[in-house]
């Protein structure tokens, strides 16, 4: 589980996308059930305000989603917060600064191109995301 570098989201291959979906909706359940997601990869996000969470999930993974023509149920995230506090939405230079920074980028970089050697990801793909980031 991890949330993939925020400067990924618009070059994630389909398959991470969508799991980036599925591992969000599963992070909102974690923290509705228990204050807290539950994986070491995830857990920096206790050190954010939830706008950030929120923001990620929503504007950038789901926006992404929408984008590419996906149907994205919201109602999914959603349902496992309720709202009595306003927050502050950060813009994408402040979200998960510090976390977001450089060194993270290069391990997730690292981990879509082992699933490119792998033969996880296309070569279309991997060329996508290499384009963006060389």
């Amino acid at each position: 589980m991890r949330l993939w570098h925020k400067s990924l989201i618009d070059v994630l291959p389909r398959q991470q996308l969508l799991g980036q979906w599925r591992e969000c909706c599963c992070i909102a359940s974690n923290i509705a059930k228990n204050g807290t997601p539950n994986h070491i990869l995830v857990n920096k996000i206790n050190d954010y305000s939830i706008a950030h969470f929120f923001t990620y999930t929503i504007d950038y993974v789901a926006g992404e989603m929408k984008r590419r023509g996906y149907k994205v149920d919201t109602t999914k995230f959603w349902k496992h917060f309720s709202f009595g506090d306003a927050y502050t939405i950060p813009e994408f230079d402040e979200l998960y600064n510090g976390w977001h920074n450089e060194r993270y980028l290069k391990q997730c970089l690292a981990n879509l191109e082992e699933k490119f050697d792998c033969g996880g990801i296309t070569s279309e793909e991997w060329n996508l995301i290499k384009s963006k980031h060389d």
